[in-house]
This record gives structure tokens, sequence and C-alpha cells, in this order.
């Protein structure tokens, strides 16, 4: 494993962090972050308080969620407070944005993360980049995040897998909203191809929703038992994202639909018709009015038009 290459034995101990997140095994992860959750090293500290965070959310202990994003808060602050040199600004700015982006939680004013991603190394400026494009996502500028993409793609010279997953990931995400499923499977097949040897699959999870349906299409017949394990992930991490995000922003993202129920409501909140819904996912159309029906009833409305309130964006 390249993580035992590593010469700092601090800096092998949070790519272990990051393998046992990126892989599912979420207590391995919180066990080892709690060691560096004050550590001196700033960029150990940060990546220590996020991956703190996310995998505590997929535990549901939301305490400890928030006691992650607590800290980070407060050493953000402290660094950008403290003038400290551009490579480390750098790192805080980063870790700042893939918070407030990732969960859609303000985590205060902070600089442009464009102006400082050539300042972080080489991998992690493709977390930028991917901060960056879901940034453009979620502003529904969505040719914008497909050419963030593209050309970090195409400029890499080097495999960087869990980053490279994530940007695929995004391109699929971004596929879908422009109403071009094949590019968008193209885009999942390739992340699905770098997760698949070493079971990186934490981000297929985390993006079920937006990914609307490829999941289901693209592995639940040809990958089944890995489909069944992503689907545990999707439930773990969206129940407690929902659980910090709902209270703190005010909205009420649905939390009692099935994954199906959701990619269809998804899909139909986008403005897709029966018919489409019916083809992309391979089934009946009187089964996706059934599943739409049982939406309708969980939420408590009766028109697509009102599921917007409901719907990731």
């Amino acid at each position: 494993m390249l993580v035992n290459q590593l010469e700092d034995p601090a800096s092998r101990e949070m790519a272990y962090c990051e393998y046992y997140y990126f892989t599912g095994q979420h207590d391995k992860a919180v066990n080892l972050t709690i060691l560096y959750l004050n550590h001196p090293d700033p960029m150990l500290r940060l990546s220590a308080c996020l991956i703190h965070t996310f995998a505590n959310l997929s535990l549901n202990r939301i305490n400890a969620a928030k006691g992650g994003l607590r800290n980070l808060k407060i050493h953000l602050n402290q660094m950008i407070a403290d003038n400290s040199d551009r490579r480390t600004t750098a790192m805080s700015i980063f870790v700042a944005m893939a918070a407030q982006t990732l969960l859609h939680l303000p985590v205060g004013k902070i600089p442009p993360l464009s102006d400082y991603l050539t300042e972080l190394p080489k991998g992690m400026r493709l977390w930028g980049c991917y901060v960056l494009a879901h940034e453009a996502y979620l502003a529904q500028e969505y040719e914008k995040s497909l050419g963030i993409v593209q050309t970090c793609l195409m400029l890499s010279t080097e495999i960087y897998p869990i980053a490279m997953i994530y940007l695929n990931l995004m391109g699929a995400m971004d596929a879908m909203n422009l109403r071009q499923p094949d590019l968008a499977r193209k885009y999942f097949m390739s992340a699905w191809q770098l997760a698949q040897p070493d079971g990186l699959i934490e981000g297929i999870g985390e993006h079920h929703g937006l990914l609307q349906g490829l999941i289901e299409t693209c592995m639940k017949n040809d990958y089944p038992e890995d489909y069944k394990k992503i689907i545990q992930i999707t439930y773990q991490f969206s129940y407690g994202w929902r659980r910090i995000h709902n209270p703190v922003t005010k909205e009420d993202i649905a939390d009692n639909l099935t994954t199906t129920e959701f990619t269809i409501a998804m899909l139909a909140n986008r403005g897709w018709t029966n018919t489409e819904i019916a083809d992309y996912m391979t089934m009946t159309v009187r089964t996706v009015k059934q599943h739409l029906s049982s939406v309708f009833n969980k939420l408590n409305i009766d028109s697509r038009g009102q599921l917007k309130a409901y719907m990731l964006k």
C-alpha cells in the first residue's frame, strides 16, 4: 500500500485516517483522528477535524460531528487571523470551503480558494478543483462545473484515486443536470473503476441523491454486493447530514424516502417526465407513478411543483 511508503509517522497515520474513511471504516477513522484534533501541525490538525466530522456524521454521532465542526471553525479563524504562510493559509481556505460547500453550512467569510489553489500540494489541488466545481454546481452553473472537471482531468499526469473519484462523480452530476445521461454514465463508470480496486466507495454513497439514479442504473444488476454496501453508506451519511443540515439552514430536505423514491423525486424535480424516468430507471411508467404517489404521501404534498422544497440542489 502506498500509505506505508510515507516516511513521517504522523503523515502516515493521517493517510490511514483518510483511507479508513473513504473505504467506509468510520470507527477506525474516528479513533485515529482523535489523536490529531489538537496536533501542533496545522495541516494535520485541519485534516483530522474534517475527517472526524464527516466520519461521525456517518456513524450518526451528531454531537461529536458538531464538536468537530466547532474545532474546525476555531482553528480556521485562528490560522487566518495569524497571517500564516501562504501554504498553510491555502490549506485553511480549502478546508473551510470543503466544509461550507459539502455540508452547506456557513463557516464565516473566507478568501477565494481560486487565489490559493497553486499553493496546495499536487493531489490536494485536485481536491480544491472538486470543491470549486461543486460550488459552481450548487450555483446551478453546470457547464462551468463540468469545464473545471474536464480541465483538471485532462491536465493530470499522475493518478490521485480519491480526488479523481470525486471529480468524476461531479462530472456525472453535471452531465445529469445537462440532460446528458450517456456522458453521466461515462463519468460515473470512470469513478467506479478508480474506486473498485481498493473499495473506495464512501464518495459514491455520499453523492447518491445528486447522482440521480446512476448508482441504480450502473451498479444494481452488475455489482449487486457493492451496490448494497453503497446504499448502506448512503443511508448512514444522509441521515447524519440531514440532522445537522436541516436545523441549521431551516430547510427540510426529505429524510423519510427510500433511495429509489428519492432518486425518482430528484428526477421529477428536474423536469423529467414519467416516461423518461421509466426508460432511464428501467421500470414501467406505472411503477414510477406508484413511487411518486408514495413520495407525495410521505412529504404531505400533492404535486411535483411542491417537491422543490424537499430536494437537494
